[in-house]
Formats: C-alpha cells, structure tokens, sequence
C-alpha cells in the first residue's frame, strides 16, 4: 500500500530543493518560478529503527521497508483557481495526491527571491489554502447546479446529496477548509464518505513543512513576530508540521554516511528534517506497520490505522483476507526482549488473534489460513 503526498507551495520556497533531498533523484531547483512544470514522482522509505533490528533478530536475506510516495508540484500562485500560472494543471496534480505537504518559508535571504517580496508565512499559507478552497468552491457549485435536476427525479438519495454538498459549500465560502471543518465538526464524519466522491482537495489532510536555511535569518529562532502568528495559527488548528533545512538536507545526501554527521554540527542541524517529514507525513494519512519477518525476509506493511487482523493480511494477499483463520501476534518490543519465538512462546507473549482483532502498530504477524 502506496499513498501520495503533494509537496505544494508558492514558487521558490524550497519544494523542488526539498524533493532532492527526500529522493536523491535530480529534479530542477533553480532560483525562479515556475521552474518545476511536470510532477516528479519519488518512493521514499519510512525511517523505522525496528526494521534492522527485526532483520538482525531472524537473520533475514532481504529487508523490505514500508514506503510512501511523495509528488514534486510546482508552485502555485494568487489566481491559480482561475487559471493563472498554470494553475489548473497544478491543482489537477494535487487532486490525484492523498495529502498534502505545504512548504512554508521560515527565513529572510536577501539572495532567496520571494514571489511576493517580502517573506510572511502566514501570507503564503492563506494564498495557498484560498487557492484550494476557490477550486473546491467551483467543484461544489457545478454538481450543486447539476444534482438541482436530479433531485426532483432521484428522491431521496440525491437529496441527501444536495445537503451533503450544501453544508461544504457552506465552509467553503466563509474560507474555511474543508478538513478543518471535519476537525471542528462542522462537516459529520457521515458526509465524508460522499465529499471524497469529488476528490475536494481541502478535505485532504495538510501537513506543514517549515523550511529554514543555515546562517540566514531564521523566524523560530530570532523571536520574529511572523513566527508568533504562525505558530498561534498551528497550535489553534492542531496542525501537523515539522521543520526542514532543505538546503541542508539535499547536501547531506551528497555526502558520505561518515561525513554526515561532522556537517550536522557545522551548520548547527542536528535533526533529521527528512525523515522527521517522512514518518510525519506517513501518520498524516493515517498509516502504520506491521511487520513479518523470518530468514528469507523481514518486512514492514502498510495499513491504515484501524485496519483488522484480515485487513492487514490483505496487504500481503487477499487470501489471507479472504480465506483468514487466525494470526499469530507479538509487539515487537516483546518479541524483541525475548529473545527468540520459543521464549516469547513460554512466556505467553505470542497470541492467537481472530478477524476481530484490531492491529496495532509495530505489531509482528503470521497469518493462517
């Protein structure tokens, strides 16, 4: 199981830049808009310490890590939702992603061009997110006029739609985003299922990317008002974010493993933007792993959270949905201080779960069938 995460954001913040250091793949970075016009595609691995330590415990021939896809989008611009800079190919190529990561610049660089000048975070994520919610605001309004027929001739059904579809327009135009009025309850978990129909790209969930640059004029760290208004902006939402050196990142990745850490320090970097961004970004679809292992192989799965005993056997093979008896069950943490499967067998560590069972992450499974 695959998911998609959109990099989206104005032109020149830092997107295509960040794309190279998530893939190692060379996409066009350079210093003005409009840079980066076709979709890059990268499958990224999700940083997991138990992966190794599972292949070391079962003497594994091969090891498997769970992945995600992240999508390089160039930038998108005020007027985009008519059209302007290319926007509807851009908003067209977020609406085939599964959420979005929204990358904010966090620093003043006189030699960093801004599209709109000045830099001003919480200015950019407005443009954006209106751009976003004016695209929906059409989507919605043409089925509004479409289903007004329909109505008359379908019931019920397509009445139920009419109020499904009126309540987001209802969001939409006051600004709002449509996840955000999910957070909040003013769109019922029950008009979801219905919304997704329309791929609305405000009901995708927004994770925030805020990238900084070494030696420049960061934000966070200089007690800048733009911070203050930002980060009241994050903590009121609940929103996901995490910060970046995408600048720094990409040239990690060109260095030596051994040199990585002397340039951590140098530049005063010492966390891992990347694959703080990469796990944020796969508990922002809503994902986690389980994992198998044995000599052959030690894998990590993708499933969403919630996900059955069955459920997640489908991730390997839909028999071990369709045809499911039981699964054998250990966190990896006790499988891990046992020792072995024979220990954690002794001490009653190892269970027997049936299809009601929900699994949880870091869960390592064997299916019967």
């Amino acid at each position: 199981m695959s998911l998609s995460i959109g990099i989206v954001g104005l032109p020149n913040v830092g997107k295509s830049t960040l794309f190279n250091a998530l893939t190692e793949k060379s996409v066009p970075a350079e210093n003005f808009p409009f840079c980066t016009i076709d979709p890059s595609v990268g499958i990224v691995a999700v940083p997991d310490m138990r992966l190794g330590r599972l292949t070391e415990f079962s003497h594994s021939k091969k090891t498997i890590p769970a992945v995600v896809e992240f999508v390089d989008i160039a930038g998108l611009v005020q007027g985009a939702s008519e059209g302007e800079g290319l926007g509807n190919q851009f908003l067209a190529n977020i609406r085939e992603t599964d959420a979005i990561a929204e990358v904010v610049r966090l620093f003043d660089d006189g030699n960093v061009t801004h599209v709109h000048g000045a830099v001003d975070p919480m200015r950019d994520i407005e443009v954006i997110n209106l751009e976003l919610v004016l695209a929906d605001l059409q989507t919605v309004a043409k089925r509004l006029a479409g289903i007004a027929r329909e109505v008359k001739r379908a019931g019920k059904e397509a009445l139920k739609e009419q109020e499904i579809l009126d309540r987001a327009r209802q969001v939409l135009e006051a600004g709002m985003l449509l996840s955000e009025a999910r957070k909040a309850g003013t769109i019922p978990e029950g008009d979801v299922a219905t919304l997704r129909l329309y791929t609305l790209l405000t009901l995708k969930p927004i994770l925030y990317v805020l990238n900084k640059k070494a030696g420049a004029y960061n934000f966070d760290e200089q007690d800048d008002e733009r911070w203050h208004t930002l980060k009241l902006f994050l903590d009121e939402g609940h929103a996901p974010y995490v910060f970046v050196d995408a600048n720094v990142e990409r040239e990690l990745r060109e260095l030596a493993t051994d040199d990585r850490a002397m340039f951590r320090q140098e530049y005063g970097v010492l966390d891992d933007g990347v694959n703080d961004l990469i796990v944020k970004g796969y508990e922002t679809l809503g994902l986690m792993t389980f994992f198998t292992t044995g000599e052959d192989e030690t894998r990590a799965w993708t499933i969403p959270i919630g996900s059955t005993a069955p459920e997640a056997g489908a991730a390997i093979h839909t028999d071990f949905r369709d045809k499911f008896i039981r699964a054998e069950v250990i966190a990896y943490e006790d499988l891990i201080t046992a020792g072995s499967y024979a220990n954690a067998r002794e001490k009653g560590l190892l269970r027997t779960e049936g299809k009601e069972y929900i699994v949880q992450d870091g869960d390592v499974i064997e299916f019967r069938i």
